[in-house]
């Protein structure tokens, strides 16, 4: 198992930063890939972000590209978000994948508990 601990949310003004953190524990050396999703009220989980365990290389959906930026230093992985505007607002989750499409929910196997990120106008 993996063990996924978010933190690093909370409220902001638009225009406003925030960097989320996603420290991983346990089989790490099971991750294929690890990303970032959202989940704002009424609306289906998103991508966000993800990154090659291996190879670091990153991917970022069109709508963050920019403004945030995945990174990681050992077992931890980190969204810096900058410029966030009210679209943002969501609860954020990073997530551990085994294998498959960085950008599908259906990927990924083990899930943090989300932390919120609220973006005030």
């Amino acid at each position: 198992q993996v063990q996924l601990v978010e933190s690093g949310g909370g409220l902001v003004q638009a225009g406003g930063s925030l960097r989320l953190s996603c420290s991983a524990t346990g089989r790490t050396f099971h991750i294929y890939t690890m990303g970032w999703f959202r989940q704002a009220p009424g609306k289906e989980r998103e991508f966000v972000a993800a990154m090659s365990w291996r190879s670091d290389r990153t991917w970022h959906a069109d709508s963050v590209k920019g403004r945030f930026t995945m990174s990681r230093a050992e077992n931890t992985v980190y969204l810096e978000m900058n410029n966030l505007g009210p679209q943002d607002t969501a609860v954020y989750f990073c997530a551990s994948s085994a294998g498959g499409s960085y950008y599908m929910v259906r990927s990924y196997n083990y899930w943090g508990q989300g932390t919120q990120v609220t973006v005030s106008s």
